[in-house]
């Protein structure tokens, strides 16, 4: 499988180099890994409406000598079992062949955070940020797994502006919510493969309308990529049974860390008159038991004293 993830990571280093028709086959390859490692080149080349000779001319891109070479690891797994069961199973044999099963994973995750600041640079993460500082409104959606992911950022962002949106698609609703949608808003729109439909399409909707939408994705070729204004990518690997969430939950904290570390006056204000009303509410135990404290002293005191 890592020999497969590897494969596809060259996919997105080496996108951008390459012509209209191989970026066509690219992406074809990306969005279908399955297909590849089941199918012959003139089949996977039909599906990606292509010639097949251009199937060989991306591996040769990629530098590998033909399309077996770059069909080969997505076979191999395929075979190993690419499903979520599958990696389970892989997971429990692994358990039982030796005492390192954790040790991998923490690799594995240490390996997706790491993978954050080479890929981003400190002033697109800043335009992002000013982006969404701007905006009238900034929507985020993440739905199924990556749901966590959006409520965290968006968390994160109404500490520091009054202008973010919550995206939940509650009773069926999120078409309703999109069209809300202004031209001068900003969506930050989060998935990874498999790429939940409602996502893709409510993106698509808002880039069709003009509207700046910042894709939070696993890869330059996803199709929430398409046609976003910034794609800012977190790697998912993980020798668990499920996609890892570390890269993506750092890209959020550094977004947010961006905003306030652009955000000047105004989110230093907002901040502390956040941190106020929290206080006021007795939101945190430790200041809330603090204060029941304070006031029961007291009244002991006044009590003594009559």
């Amino acid at each position: 499988m890592a020999a497969a993830a590897q494969l596809l990571s060259s996919l997105d280093h080496n996108f951008e180099g390459l012509s209209p028709e191989l970026k066509r086959a690219a992406r074809w390859v990306k969005d279908n890994p399955r297909d590849v490692g089941l199918r012959s080149m003139r089949e996977c080349a039909r599906r990606a409406q292509v010639a097949p000779a251009t199937m060989t001319r991306l591996a040769q891109a990629l530098g590998l000598d033909g399309f077996e070479a770059l069909r080969e690891p997505l076979r191999a797994a395929l075979a190993a079992g690419d499903d979520f069961a599958a990696r389970a199973q892989a997971l429990q044999r692994e358990r039982a062949a030796s005492d390192d099963w954790l040790a991998h994973l923490l690799a594995e995750q240490r390996a997706n955070l790491e993978a954050i600041a080479p890929t981003h640079a400190r002033t697109e993460l800043e335009a992002v940020a000013s982006a969404m500082l701007r905006a009238p409104r900034v929507w985020f959606l993440g739905l199924r797994v990556c749901h966590g992911i959006a409520f965290d950022l968006h968390y994160r962002h109404q500490l520091l502006a009054a202008n973010g949106v919550l995206l939940t698609g509650v009773a069926g609703t999120l078409s309703d919510q999109v069209d809300q949608i202004g031209g001068s808003d900003v969506l930050v729109a989060i998935s990874m493969a498999p790429y939940t439909r409602e996502t893709v399409l409510a993106a698509q909707e808002a880039v069709s309308r003009g509207v700046r939408v910042v894709a939070l994705t696993d890869s330059a070729l996803s199709p929430l990529a398409r046609g976003a204004w910034k794609v800012l990518t977190f790697r998912t690997g993980s020798s668990s049974f499920f996609h890892s969430l570390v890269g993506a939950l750092a890209l959020c904290e550094a977004l947010g860390a961006a905003t306030a570390a652009i955000g000047g006056a105004h989110v230093v204000r907002r901040l502390e008159a956040r941190r106020q009303r929290l206080h006021a509410q007795g939101a945190y135990w430790e200041k809330r038991r603090a204060a029941r404290t304070t006031t029961s002293k007291g009244a002991r005191a006044s009590r003594r004293s009559r």
